[in-house]
């Protein structure tokens, strides 16, 4: 299970944490170390807020905004959401015809672009510099509305076929602006358009997963302790902080190697002239936050170090000790 961070422009991971089915408890689901998947989630986004990461919502797909229990979880530490439902999961009438929020999007009035009805247009802003119209309304879900503790959003391309692949049906608890819900709640309005944004971010978490399981190798260890799994994906998220440490740093000129202005030549036979680091090395630049110094610009000269042995004296070989025993 892991929560990611993003906004427009970049993408970070923030916590990892290893699900560990059931039947490896005592008590299965019934033992107090259990915790469910969406339990971890919750867990993983309050640590984020207590670590003092700032976010306008969570945003999760459907696989998490199609539980209660999750939304629950997150009203109760004090987290809004904004969250995709499965378009026909009907949740909310019984039997065949069971009222869903595909039913909900149907029922809202639309004739066409120049007569929305119920349909705000929306321009949607890639990062690539392209746009793109959307259609966005609110809609009503048993107890859910626009007024409710928990609205239902719908976004498309086409609010006349609600195409499948282009349709979103969100469930917020970010309250409507002018709403009696926007002077009592703890979070700022949304409208609409505020909705389609946040969770539009979501897709970062899908490129994301790409990076560190295609990329990094997220998914390439052969562990099964719980403390491994945990080191690796610790070592992955490190080379993903690198990588946007390197995007982002400003070009510059490689280091000069310490106490030498050109390296040993390439023919030369004995030991490797080049001295070790130097003890005392100081990271570059701002770090802009106290948890973290880029040591990039300093790499070769930190691994030369590694690579050089300490000055000590070289232990004999045993050819060498024969030819030097003591005799009496």
């Amino acid at each position: 299970m892991t929560t990611c961070w993003a906004d427009e422009r970049v993408y970070y991971p923030v916590h990892a944490r290893p699900y560990t089915p059931a039947h490896h408890f005592p008590r299965g689901k019934k033992d107090p170390g259990f915790q469910s998947k969406l339990q971890i989630a919750v867990a993983l986004a309050t640590e984020a807020k207590a670590a003092g990461l700032v976010f306008r919502a969570v945003a999760a797909d459907c696989a998490y905004g199609d539980h209660d229990s999750f939304r629950a979880g997150l009203h109760a530490a004090g987290l809004a959401f904004v969250m995709a439902l499965e378009p026909r999961h009907g949740a909310w009438s019984h039997g065949t015809d069971a009222y869903t929020p595909v039913d909900a999007a149907h029922a809202l009035a639309w004739t066409d672009a120049d007569r929305p009805g119920d349909w705000t247009r929306i321009e949607r802003a890639f990062r690539d510099g392209h746009a793109a119209t959307w259609w966005a309304a609110e809609a009503r879900l048993g107890w859910w509305g626009p007024d409710g503790n928990v609205r239902l959003a719908v976004a498309t391309t086409d609010p006349a076929t609600l195409p499948e692949k282009a349709t979103w049906y969100l469930a917020t608890d970010l309250p409507r602006p002018g709403s009696p819900r926007a002077a009592d709640s703890p979070n700022l309005p949304a409208d609409l358009a505020e909705i389609v944004r946040i969770y539009g971010l979501r897709h970062w978490v899908e490129q994301s997963y790409k990076q560190v399981k295609d990329e990094l190798g997220w998914a390439d260890f052969q562990v099964r302790s719980d403390t491994a799994i945990r080191r690796h994906q610790t070592l992955v998220n490190c080379a993903f902080s690198f990588c946007w440490s390197t995007w982002f740093a400003p070009p510059s000129a490689a280091p000069p190697l310490c106490g030498h202005d050109a390296p040993p030549s390439a023919g030369k036979r004995g030991h490797n002239q080049t001295p070790p680091g130097p003890t005392a090395l100081l990271a570059p630049g701002d770090p802009g936050r106290p948890w973290l110094a880029g040591a990039l610009e300093h790499a070769a000269t930190l691994l030369t170090s590694l690579d050089n042995p300490a000055s000590t004296q070289r232990t004999p070989s045993p050819d060498q000790r024969r030819c030097h025993r003591q005799t009496s």
